[in-house]
């Protein structure tokens, strides 16, 4: 067999990585050369998101820079996988002849054989059930060496009004207790000390099996392994139970930082969404959470300018954030995606008004979170290293309330070399544009 030099390209979410990486390993198995950089490869797979407009923008915008690689010869081949091969094969086809091949979201177990005939002059188009995947296996871990993702279900069958996932990844399917503590201790063995456990919705993990595993087992099991930090995305409001605060409250290594997506607070616009869970439900769930985890922090996503959302919609949902002073929020714009129940609402949003809404909302978050950061001048927090900034002159990390790629850093300083991944306690001294400052404390009492 002819070995090939194989480049990929993640695009989209963390669960989207993963399933780079799996493709990656199975790549690495049968031979041939892997690489990050597609330039002067046999073949660029590139992973797409296809989620909501910016992702798609996103994803074409590579498609056509690889375009460019191939123009100058320096890329034999381009495969697209993933969300946006899955969304539109049609339109790729007849759009975009530079790409070579297609992969469905049900299919990248197939990478091998399609990057063989791709190079053999056939175009591979693989599409299989995206309701039956195989989501065990070996992966090439693309994080950096101290933090791993792990993917513990697949799919999602919520129905939310304004999302296409379940067209997209299929159902929610959960994969199997003894696999996922096979792969975490394998991760913890490799010296991961911060897991960040994905899916979809986790809280509904386990569920679908019908043999009593749920989230709580799981993080309890994990909790016996070498890591040092568990970090938890994304729990749905009405599936977090009592007893999974309970463990999430006991076990020392979850962080106390919950990233659980409310999208709105008005109840209207909830029931238009197809969400669960009412404000009051919400407000309820915040409160058994601060009083059971006090340092608790709290990451969600909010969407404007859903479809019936006025003036009185929006200024409820900026008065909750007010009241409740969550500490980190994603907030997005509404995007009417072909095929979801929103995008064929009446009362459509001025796209405008919508992006002001968003403005503001940012605004009044960011204000909320200079607001908690102020409360951590003076204190001492532990931080994971993440190495040393050249531009910034110090060193760079993440406390608990931070996670990877998406909220702030610890700018800090130190005496001593600290090695990335070493877990340190830094005196937080300043603030800046969002991220901490700060120096090492008692560096030979953390040492030893």
């Amino acid at each position: 067999m002819n070995s090939y030099q194989v480049a990929f390209l993640s695009l989209g979410c963390a669960k989207n990585l993963v399933n780079t990486e799996q493709m990656m390993a199975l790549c690495r198995d049968a031979g041939h050369r892997v690489t990050g950089d597609p330039d002067g490869a046999d073949v660029a797979v590139l992973n797409t998101c296809g989620f909501i407009e910016s992702a798609k923008s996103e994803a074409i915008d590579s498609i056509l820079e690889l375009a460019e690689l191939k123009k100058a010869g320096r890329l034999k081949k381009l495969l697209v996988a993933g969300c946006l091969s899955q969304r539109y094969p049609d339109e790729i086809r007849d759009e975009l002849p530079e790409v070579d091949g297609l992969l469905g979201t049900g299919s990248y177990t197939d990478v091998v054989s399609a990057v063989e005939q791709l190079m053999a002059g056939r175009r591979p188009e693989r599409f299989g059930d995206i309701h039956h995947t195989v989501e065990d296996g070996a992966r090439w871990v693309t994080t950096p060496p101290y933090t791993a993702y792990l993917k513990i279900a697949e799919g999602c069958s919520n129905g939310c009004a304004f999302c296409v996932i379940p067209r997209l990844r299929g159902r929610y399917r959960s994969r199997p207790m003894a696999s996922l503590l096979a792969e975490a201790n394998g991760l913890a063995e490799r010296g991961v000390k911060e897991l960040i456990v994905i899916a979809q919705d986790i809280t509904r993990y386990g569920l679908d099996l019908g043999d009593g595993t749920t989230l709580e087992k799981l993080l309890e099991e994990l909790c016996k392994l070498d890591f040092h930090w568990i970090r938890l995305h994304y729990l749905y409001p009405e599936a977090v139970t009592d007893g999974l605060i309970q463990v999430i409250a006991r076990e020392q290594k979850i962080v106390h930082y919950l990233d659980i997506p409310i999208q709105h607070a008005n109840d209207g616009i909830l029931k238009a969404m197809r969400r669960r869970s009412t404000k009051a439900e919400i407000e309820t769930l915040f409160a058994k959470l601060r009083a059971a985890i006090p340092d608790v922090v709290i990451r969600t996503s909010l969407i404007c300018g859903l479809p019936g959302e006025g003036e009185a919609e929006f200024e409820e949902l900026c008065a909750f954030l007010r009241e409740q002073k969550i500490q980190r929020a994603g907030v997005f714009q509404f995007s009417p995606e072909e095929g979801t129940l929103a995008a064929a609402m009446e009362n459509q949003v001025d796209g405008d008004i919508a992006a002001r809404r968003v403005e503001l909302a940012v605004d009044l978050q960011s204000r909320i979170m200079d607001e908690y950061n102020e409360q951590r001048l003076g204190s001492c927090m532990e931080v994971l290293c993440e190495g040393f900034d050249t531009d910034a002159g110090c060193y760079v990390g993440r406390t608990y309330a931070d996670s990877i790629d998406i909220d702030g850093r610890v700018l800090f300083t130190a005496a001593e070399l600290v090695p990335a991944g070493e877990f340190v306690w830094v005196r937080i001294t300043g603030m800046s544009d969002g991220d901490l400052m700060g120096e090492i404390e008692e560096v030979s009492e953390w040492r030893e």
